[in-house]
């Protein structure tokens, strides 16, 4: 597969290790020398804007979606290629994957959880078949992974939709696992009422 633009979930904060930093940088870089477009949550803040700016640094094309309610607290970013200002967090997530071929979430908090999570969700009931990708960053996320692997152990996951979640603590691999991903069937979803 080759991605046009790739949707990154990341952090309003630059977090307490460096490396979350440099590692922004980095997948900015490579997302530019690879003529992949960001499409990411729009603020010059935080990860976010580390991201952007590495992006647009390198000659790289940079789209921005925030809402109206977040223009002040994320402070859009006013240096990007564009910047959509939509009126709700569910506008902003059904635009930013309309606008993506992918997702990638790197160190986040609640947000980048939940946004990284949908999407999944979202290939798991057959919405959309893009590839979902972890930036493990310095093992940011082994406990997520862990916790889905215990959901799979403990009958709420199946291994097949476990899968749809690619993993690795290198940007370049994981857009190499992206790219080659091909989504299992589609779950055909029975719902059984129990007597």
């Amino acid at each position: 597969m080759n991605f046009r633009r790739i949707c990154v979930f990341c952090g309003s904060n630059v977090g307490s290790n460096p490396v979350y930093r440099q590692t922004a940088e980095s997948l900015g870089l490579l997302l530019a020398h690879r003529k992949i477009g960001l499409v990411y949550g729009g603020g010059n803040i935080g990860l976010m804007g580390v991201l952007a700016d590495s992006v647009l640094a390198a000659g790289g094309r940079a789209i921005g979606v925030i809402p109206e309610s977040l223009m002040q607290k994320e402070v859009g970013h006013a240096g990007l290629t564009e910047l959509r200002i939509v009126k709700s967090m569910h506008e902003r997530k059904a635009l930013m994957s309309d606008l993506s071929d992918g997702f990638i979430a790197m160190p986040g908090g609640f947000g980048t959880f939940e946004e990284f999570c949908e999407v999944v969700t979202w290939s798991q009931l057959g919405i959309q078949s893009k590839p979902c990708g972890l930036l493990n960053v310095e093992g940011y996320y082994d406990p997520l992974l862990e916790l889905f692997d215990h959901a799979v152990r403990e009958g709420f996951l199946r291994d097949e939709n476990r899968g749809l979640v690619l993993e690795d603590r290198d940007a370049k691999r994981l857009l190499a696992k992206m790219a080659a991903f091909v989504p299992a069937a589609v779950e055909k979803w029975i719902w059984k009422v129990e007597r």
